[in-house]
């Protein structure tokens, strides 16, 4: 049989060695569309901090490890797939033939409709080659300019701080990352950024970038400030367009069920291109995060291999270092109609913590400098863990989360065993 794997990222490596490790005499095939060595893009901000060279990014660290595992490499990009013929059209003019296929095509940023945004000065940062522009621009006391400050953007932040240049960060929602954080912990959040000398500015957009030396980054409200670098963060979007009337169906990504396979037999996706049920919610989500990826991955490629596995569902999954403070997001954050919730704010000491029930379960959280608490906090949300009279003391306290842990979660798991 052949295997064929669309992305040469986390999802897609993982997947062709699983189905490598249990089906030995298979061809497996990735195909990446970058002329790089498999690599992590999560490893690009450790890069342009300095604690990695290029080769640190790299998914694995010994050159043959593909052409040990049998695995081709191949470097093109999908225009088409046709299911009934079960080939896939390659921009390099070639078609392909599979028996299964793996969409692991990941996600790309997107670039908001402002004019300028093409100039040379302005990057993405997603990409190796991203990378080396950056820290080409980026050096000691140069003007940095970021749209967006959501999870991605924050990431970028701090590698753009660790250089040592002047930052600005621009976020249009009225509090920094705000799909992870309501609005008192996106407030502390910012007002650490600016103690630690960035410059925040959020209910902002940047409405045109006019110039090149400097780039001069006009925002709504009539700012004007100085860029000699302008990196954009404003999001990113699943690469699922060369899948249209392909007949494989797609929502906001490929629509998956619990063994990660499309409508059609024998094509599965995984990663940030996938749409997979949350189990917290119980909703159909995108979840772009690595060990999402990964899990979905296995589970696809044990499928192809012939080896019936399912997912267990994908949570939403945030732990985020900003400039040294500590964040967390787990499950339905803001709460669901009906629910009860907690919140307790000590800004002194930085710390914030709030907790959305349904019933007696803990449906989602996020918190700030608890993190102490972050494995239980994941824990009572994954594990939709009932508190019963815990919910009370919560209520009142909600400090006592790991004694809450300990007496509840290992209470349910005896009564599943029984």
């Amino acid at each position: 049989m052949r295997h064929v794997i669309l992305g040469a990222g986390p999802a897609g490596v993982i997947a062709a060695e699983t189905i490598r490790k249990h089906s030995a005499k298979d061809e497996i095939v990735i195909v990446g569309d970058e002329r790089e060595a498999p690599y992590s893009r999560m490893a690009i901000p450790y890069l342009l901090i300095g604690h990695i060279g290029e080769s640190g990014t790299h998914l694995r660290h010994d050159a043959q490890h593909f052409q040990k595992q049998r695995i081709e490499l191949r470097h093109a990009r999908a225009t088409q797939v046709d299911v009934a013929k079960r080939s896939l059209s390659l921009d390099d003019g070639t078609a392909l033939p599979f028996d299964t296929l793996l969409i692991a095509t990941g996600s790309s940023p997107s670039s908001p409709p402002i004019p300028g945004i093409d100039k040379p000065g302005v990057r993405a940062c997603w990409t190796l080659d991203d990378a080396r522009a950056i820290a080409q621009r980026a050096t000691k006391g140069a003007r940095v300019l970021q749209m967006g400050a959501g999870f991605i953007g924050c990431i970028i932040m701090e590698a753009l701080a660790a250089r040592g240049v002047q930052l600005t960060v621009v976020e249009m929602g009225d509090r920094m990352v705000p799909r992870m954080m309501g609005p008192t912990a996106g407030g502390m959040i910012k007002d650490w950024c600016q103690a630690k000398g960035v410059t925040v500015h959020t209910g902002a957009r940047v409405e045109a970038i006019e110039g090149d030396a400097p780039m001069r980054v006009k925002l709504s409200g009539g700012t004007q400030i100085d860029a000699d670098l302008v990196i954009s963060a404003t999001g990113v979007k699943p690469n699922i367009g060369f899948l249209e009337n392909s007949g494989i169906t797609c929502l906001l990504g490929v629509l998956t069920d619990e063994h990660m396979q499309t409508n059609v037999p024998g094509i599965y996706a995984a990663g940030d291109c996938a749409e997979a049920l949350d189990v917290i919610s119980g909703k159909l989500i995108v979840s772009a995060i690595q060990p999402n990826a990964a899990d979905q991955a296995y589970v696809a490629a044990m499928n192809m291999a012939g080896r019936a596995a399912r997912l267990k569902g994908v949570t939403q999954i945030n732990v985020l270092d900003t400039l040294g403070l500590i964040s967390t997001s787990f499950g339905d954050w803001q709460g669901v109609p009906g629910g009860q919730h907690v919140e307790l704010t000590d800004r002194a000491a930085g710390r914030h913590l709030s907790l959305q029930f349904k019933d007696d379960v803990i449906v989602g959280c996020n918190s700030i400098g608890w993190t102490q608490h972050v494995g239980v906090m994941r824990g009572l949300v994954e594990g939709q863990v009932h508190l019963g009279p815990w919910k009370d003391t919560l209520l009142n306290d909600p400090t006592q989360l790991m004694e809450a842990y300990l007496a509840r979660a290992q209470a349910q798991d005896v009564h599943a065993l029984v």
